[in-house]
């Protein structure tokens, strides 16, 4: 996984250059690109970019607008911050609401762009951690045999060890061994602890298998 970057795409390479010395000026690792295209044809996984994108809005080929719709469709990471010099209220309105975190306007305060790059940072590490924790129970998740997952279905959803028993046309000491598994499978110390990982899961994005 790569390291927390600044990721600027923008056909402007005088723009480029001058986020660029703003960013190295505080330390921070900056990757250039002059359009959605060269974004897209580099050799990695997008979606698992660490840091946060400065993307221009209008450019040659793919629109920032339609590059930023991609990268939601392909549940990319990295907060995207929109920069454009053409700006207007219904603009700022649709990239919001395709998922970038901040619309600014070129030129842009240095101070302000500084600002929203550390929030995206710190937007990012967050967003990672909860897909790390996702991930984990999923993981856990797919080591149930089907019967297993069955009965903690049911389990969380407040259903008796009888009633299970009798739905699943099983003994009630089977459900009991069953959900013995369950719990140690998914390293649940309490029935609570292990009904919290399921709504966590479920309010995710990421699908459960």
């Amino acid at each position: 996984m790569d390291e927390c970057k600044v990721y600027i795409i923008d056909d402007s390479a005088e723009v480029r250059q001058a986020i660029n010395l703003l960013m190295s000026s505080v330390g921070l690792e900056v990757v250039e690109f002059e359009s959605a295209d060269a974004f897209l044809s580099e050799d990695r996984d997008i979606a698992k970019l660490e840091g946060c994108i400065l993307l221009d809005v209008r450019m040659p080929g793919m629109s920032g607008l339609a590059l930023l719709e991609h990268l939601q469709q392909i549940k990319c990471s990295p907060p995207v911050i929109m920069i454009s010099g053409h700006g207007d209220i219904p603009m700022a309105v649709k990239a919001v609401q395709e998922g970038a975190i901040n619309f600014i306007e070129k030129p842009f305060n240095e101070q302000e762009l500084l600002d929203n790059v550390h929030r995206a940072f710190k937007l990012d590490s967050i967003q990672r951690g909860k897909n790390m924790k996702v991930q984990s129970i999923k993981k856990r998740l797919n080591s149930l045999t089907s019967r297993e997952k069955e009965v903690l279905y049911a389990v969380t959803e407040g259903q008796r060890n009888k009633l299970i028993a009798v739905e699943l046309n099983i003994s009630q000491s089977t459900v009991e061994a069953h959900r013995a598994r369950v719990m140690e499978k998914m390293d649940a110390s309490s029935l609570s602890e292990l009904m919290r990982m399921i709504i966590y899961i479920e309010n995710s994005d990421i699908d459960i298998e």
